[in-house]
């Protein structure tokens, strides 16, 4: 087996057993809270939801900062810092007796949660550019599956062993990722562009804010987060107004899931035909789709009719990180991919914010059902400003940063 299939497969099953670690709190979160007192539903409420943002705030900071470290450094350390940090994080909140010190805890969590991103950075910059699509499409799959499975087993851990215990194995499970890691990965050396041109962070962000299609790309990211988050917190609510029945939460839960399983089943597809007839067209493709199979979701009269939209709106959505991540690929130079990487993952961490204050704000004034109808809108803008991007004269993003930093230098001069 050579090494870039080997760095592959580890890295797949090491994503699998951080997205359910990562996600398995995620049912209890609230009840975690109320065991640090006599709190209100109030309370508890605005502490969760504080709590739940918390990691993406400074995973948002972050994730660029890493991304340049790993440009240097290279990307197992990173996943190494990253891995044993979450460990250390999420190990200390079994032990925590008040809501400051888990906010506090999440807010360190963030600080070192992106090792999914950077294992996407690492496999990306170590994959061929015309097979990049189906590559990071396959390895979606590993985070995706975990994500899938871990609500449940984190539900049923804490049903079985209480709160405390819950954390410390999840914690224990990021432990053997990182050590899987660490004595697995051969990270192989970067063969280093002609152009040696040191690229300021400033450069780096104004050029990505300015080139029409990198810009593209990362405001897609964002509503492919927003899209998935505006809705999440309020889904259970919008089932339930949907059945007589009494097990509400795991008809929720069922719903939700229906999205992940399209997302799974469609990911690597996506991503390969990405390869074969071009990112941009695809990425335009799934933006309309998202677009025709989120509306639909407002006017839904039964369960069974949401569940297969949101089926048909995972198997839309499940492409568009391996392309948007493939796109980034191929346009940045390679001394820099990690931390325009980053910023493409800040993005995403930006869309993890608005999502769910996005989603609050349009139910609390318009409905639920509004919240599917303005986020398919959004995906129609998106496509908008991809078609546009398009339509102008293709900008070498590489020329594109050079440019910038030599009037950066002539402006300092």
């Amino acid at each position: 087996m050579n090494i870039q299939k080997r760095n592959f497969i580890i890295i797949w099953f090491a994503n699998f057993l951080v997205a359910g670690t990562m996600t398995m709190i995620m049912p209890f979160l609230s009840l975690y809270i109320e065991t640090f007192g006599d709190h209100s539903d109030a309370y508890v409420q605005k502490w969760a939801g504080l709590i739940f943002g918390a990691t993406f705030i400074t995973a948002l900071i972050m994730s660029p900062i890493w991304g340049r470290i790993a440009d240097k450094y290279g990307f197992k350390p990173i996943l190494l810092i990253n891995g044993f940090g979450i460990a250390t994080s999420v190990f200390l909140m079994g032990f925590v007796h008040s809501v400051e010190a888990f906010f506090l805890l999440r807010l360190l969590n963030g600080v070192v949660t992106g090792f999914i991103p950077t294992s996407l950075a690492f496999i990306s910059s170590q994959t061929a550019r015309e097979e990049a699509g189906k590559r990071l499409g396959t390895l979606q799959m590993g985070s995706v599956t975990g994500t899938l499975f871990g609500p449940v087993l984190g539900g049923l851990m804490a049903d079985a062993f209480g709160f405390k215990y819950t954390f410390i194995i999840t914690s224990f499970s990021v432990v053997i990722a990182a050590i899987i890691v660490l004595f697995g990965i051969k990270e192989q050396v970067k063969v280093k562009t002609e152009k040696k041109v040191q690229y300021s962070r400033r450069t780096i962000l104004s050029g990505l804010l300015h080139h029409r299609l990198m810009l593209n790309i990362m405001v897609v990211t964002a509503l492919i987060q927003i899209g998935n988050f505006s809705i999440q917190p309020l889904l259970s609510l919008y089932v339930a107004n949907l059945t007589d029945a009494k097990d509400v939460a795991f008809l929720a839960g069922l719903t939700f899931s229906a999205a992940g399983v399209g997302n799974l089943l469609f990911a690597r597809r996506w991503g390969k035909l990405g390869d074969e007839i071009g990112y941009e067209k695809v990425l335009g493709a799934l933006l309309l789709l998202s677009f025709i199979f989120i509306i639909p979701q407002a006017f839904v009269t039964s369960i069974w009719q949401l569940m297969i939209c949101r089926l048909l709106f995972g198997i839309s959505m499940g492409g568009m990180i391996p392309i948007t991540t493939a796109l980034v690929r191929r346009e940045a130079p390679i001394d820099i991919q990690g931390e325009v990487m980053g910023y493409n993952t800040s993005f995403r961490f930006l869309g993890n914010i608005i999502g769910p204050m996005f989603g609050g704000i349009v139910s609390g004034f318009i409905g639920i059902s509004s919240v599917f109808v303005l986020t398919g809108v959004l995906f129609l803008l998106g496509f908008g400003f991809l078609y546009y991007a398009k339509k102008k004269p293709v900008q070498d993003f590489e020329d594109f940063l050079s440019s910038q930093e030599r009037r950066s230098h002539i402006e300092r001069s």
